[in-house]
């Protein structure tokens, strides 16, 4: 058998174990079955439209695929919102292939994962007009909470105003979301399925960080040049940091103690102390400055510089750097945790450039069915 039928036959196993341990569940707690009930040679056709036959259901539950068994590549799953394209795909991060595709999520721009992978939850960059004497805090806009194994949005929650990115705290309650048009952000609790809270933050507020241990949310304001530092307990802004001039992208330095943001129109990554809220550092890189993250030994930070049609990674304590070109409009990024890869979109077409994060050298691509990729979200 060869390593593609063996990889899809495991893929379509692990679909139909996950429906049929929802079955299960159901049945467990009264609950009516996603299915009607067999009949004798009958299929069992489920809801979310994969048709499985119940004695396939049976079998893969009764094989309970443990993770001792499951090759390599289903460990990491790289998640891209295609925006334009309205569509979140679904990449595994071992071979860089697309494994899914999820239709019908309207422009989605921002994107997360629950921790233990079973939601996504898509923030959208379209929104509605409000009607001639409308609140301002009306909902017209939406995130899609979609759930990857059965292939669907589940369910919808309101926001006011389009999301630009989004980040979700690590107990996997509450999902951030940034409205650069309303000037705040809002907080959604994934258990109630509900708007909870609505943050002034600052003019255009951007991208959004949550700390290891949950306790702080920092969010980058474009519009002035600063960050605000929130209480994830309260809910509350406790300080406005120094960012540099349009910050946009944000990622959190290995020991905690420092925040490192990207400056768009600055052309330049600042280090944010977050102890003193003053910026400490500046590493002027070049124009147009977008995507950023950091490397898994967390030495390396890479950057997106979209017009000059490069990504450069930067050693923040020696000033080393390190050049990649890559054309058309290298956009956003992200380090794919594990496996030493860096995922890296065009703004200009469907694709998405594998870049190996030790020598920055280009090992691969993935053609994406339409749109371009966004914010990326990773389920291990």
């Amino acid at each position: 058998m060869n390593e593609d039928v063996e990889r899809d036959r495991f893929r379509e196993l692990i679909e139909i174990t996950a429906l049929a341990w929802d079955w299960a569940s159901r049945r467990r707690s009264g609950s009516p079955p996603a299915s009607p009930r067999r009949r004798a040679g009958a299929s069992m056709k489920c809801q979310c439209g994969y048709g499985c036959k119940c004695k396939a259901i049976a079998a893969a539950a009764a094989v309970g695929l443990s993770a001792a068994v499951l090759p390599a590549w289903a460990g990491t799953t790289v998640y891209v919102p295609l925006g334009s394209a309205n569509k979140v795909i679904a990449v595994d991060a071992a071979s860089d292939r697309v494994l899914r595709t999820f239709d019908g999520i309207e422009n989605p721009h921002g994107l997360v994962a629950t921790p233990d992978g079973h939601y996504l939850v898509a923030g959208s960059m379209s929104e509605r007009p409000l009607p001639r004497g409308a609140a301002e805090d009306m909902p017209n806009s939406r995130l899609s909470v979609i759930h990857p194994a059965h292939g669907h949005v589940m369910s919808t929650i309101g926001v006011a105003g389009w999301t630009h990115h989004q980040a979700i705290t690590p107990d996997g309650r509450y999902v951030l979301s940034t409205h650069p048009a309303r000037g705040a952000i809002s907080v959604a609790d994934l258990t109630a399925n509900k708007l909870v809270r609505t943050i002034a933050t600052g003019p255009a507020p951007n991208y959004a960080v949550v700390t290891p241990d949950g306790s702080r949310v920092y969010v980058s304001n474009s519009g002035n040049g600063t960050v605000s530092e929130i209480d994830a307990r309260t809910w509350k802004v406790l300080r406005t940091l120094e960012a540099g001039p349009s910050p946009e992208h944000m990622v959190l330095a290995p020991d905690g103690k420092r925040l490192f943001v990207a400056n768009d129109r600055g052309g330049q990554v600042t280090e944010v102390s977050l102890a003193s809220g003053r910026v400490e550092r500046r590493h002027a890189l070049g124009e147009r400055l977008h995507g950023l993250d950091i490397s898994d030994d967390g030495r390396w930070l890479y950057a997106s510089l979209v017009t000059e049609d490069k990504l450069i990674a930067l050693d923040a304590q020696t000033g080393a750097r390190r050049t990649l070109p890559l054309s058309p409009a290298p956009y956003h990024l992200g380090a794919v945790r594990g496996t030493g890869k860096l995922y890296v979109s065009s703004s200009r077409e469907p694709k998405i450039w594998v870049v190996d994060q030790a020598s920055l050298k280009l090992v691969g691509g993935i053609e994406l069915p339409g749109g371009e990729g966004h914010q990326l979200a990773i389920s291990r």
